[in-house]
C-alpha cells in the first residue's frame, strides 16, 4: 500500500465533486472526490452493479438534490458519507472508498 498525491483540498468546491485519473502499478486508477463542507470522500469511479463509471458528464456525480452519489447508467443512489446504495439495482451493496488524507493542502489517497 502506497499514498499518492491527488490535488489540493481548495481545487474541490464545497458540495462539488471531482474525477481524477491516476497511475498505479496496476494501471490507470479513476476515483472522484466529494467535498461536504471540508469532509472529503473517496471512491473508485465504478458501480458495484455493473462495472461503468458513475458520472453522467464531467466531474457530474451527485443528484439534483446533492445529495446522493448517482449512478447515470440506472439512477442508483449511494450515501455519499459511506458509499452505500440505498436505491437502485445494486441496493445494500457500496461503492469502494480509498482512503484519503489530507496533509499541508493536498489530499492524497491511499493505493492498494
Amino acid at each position: 500500500m502506497s499514498w499518492q498525491s491527488v490535488t489540493r483540498a481548495d481545487s474541490i468546491a464545497a458540495g462539488a465533486a471531482k474525477e481524477f485519473t491516476i497511475e498505479t502499478a496496476q494501471g490507470p486508477l479513476e476515483l472522484f472526490i466529494i467535498n461536504t463542507n471540508g469532509q472529503f470522500h473517496a471512491y473508485k469511479n465504478r458501480c458495484p452493479h455493473t462495472g461503468v463509471t458513475l458520472n453522467w458528464l464531467p466531474s457530474q456525480f451527485l443528484d439534483i438534490d446533492n445529495r446522493y452519489i448517482q449512478c447515470s447508467t440506472h439512477g442508483a443512489l449511494f450515501r455519499i458519507q459511506d458509499g452505500y446504495c440505498v436505491r437502485g439495482p445494486c441496493a445494500g451493496a457500496s461503492l469502494t472508498s480509498l482512503p484519503l488524507k489530507i496533509e499541508h493542502g493536498t489530499i492524497w489517497v491511499e493505493i492498494a
